[in-house]
């Protein structure tokens, strides 16, 4: 039993819906969360400049408390590669969990993902899901305004500006017959409703912040770390860039009020 917080990290705010999920999962399990909002999105950055924010934000958690460490980005967790950045504390990114959970869910072996540019082009979400199933046929497609439609609000089922994009960058993945579709960045939850009505009601949809989520429960619980505390949890925040921004956006990814202290803080 280990009474120390989790750890979550994410190049802005998507990470947020990871933190929903784990706060649904696991109540009483206090979160650190660390979003780099003033360097946002990591998706169009190269692959060593992606890694370097990436040592520097696990870096910035080791300064706190913390028990395990989640990578609540496709993006960074894409560019990791097979070795963990961290050895001493349980660790994971979005990747792995999204693929496992889409090759128990396809039917037809047909799966399709969506992530930023970054995140598409590193071909880790195939590489992950062969590793699981070799025979699940892949297709992918990079959609880069989703990020910014979801930090700016664009959320809305029906918002016309939202609706278009997801038409314009999902028609190949309907193209292909998928019947599961990852969203492989953590902003994307947020605009499901929207995603799931383009794709229509015969195709499962993995969020890769719920898979995350629920396989570091698992971590937690092979590792004999999970609390023993019965109060409820509390989560702390810091963004290294505006404090009343994040506040008046995170609504959009918690689905209500931040509940917690938020502090700003450089890297």
């Amino acid at each position: 039993m280990n009474r120390d917080a989790i750890g979550v990290f994410d190049s802005g705010m998507g990470g947020l819906t990871a933190v929903k999920v784990l706060n649904q999962i696991m109540p009483h399990e206090n979160i650190i969360y660390f979003g780099d909002t003033a360097r946002i999105p990591y998706g169009t950055r190269s692959r060593q400049t992606i890694q370097r924010y990436t040592q520097e934000d696990i870096a910035f958690l080791r300064r706190h408390p913390v028990k395990m460490i989640i990578a609540a980005c496709g993006t960074v967790s894409s560019m990791l590669g097979a070795d963990s950045p961290v050895d001493d504390m349980p660790f994971t990114g979005v990747v792995y969990p999204a693929a496992r959970a889409a090759c128990a869910s396809t039917q037809n072996g047909r799966v399709g993902i969506i992530g930023t540019p970054a995140t598409v082009a590193s071909g880790s979400y195939e590489q992950a899901i062969h590793n699981v199933d070799q025979s699940v046929d892949v297709t992918a497609m990079a959609c880069p305004l989703f990020v910014h439609l979801v930090e700016y609000g664009y959320t809305d089922r029906n918002d016309p500006i939202t609706r278009l994009a997801a038409e314009e960058y999902l028609q190949p993945i309907r193209d292909a017959g998928v019947d599961t579709l990852i969203l492989g960045c953590t902003h994307y939850p947020v605009i499901a409703p929207t995603i799931a009505d383009i794709m229509g009601e015969g195709v499962k949809l993995i969020s890769a912040s719920e898979a995350a989520a629920n396989y570091a429960k698992q971590l937690l619980e092979e590792n004999d770390l999970l609390t023993d505390s019965t109060d409820h949890a509390h989560n702390t925040y810091y963004v290294s860039d505006s404090v009343s921004m994040f506040r008046d956006n995170a609504k959009n990814f918690l689905a209500d009020a931040v509940n917690g202290q938020v502090f700003s803080s450089r890297i």
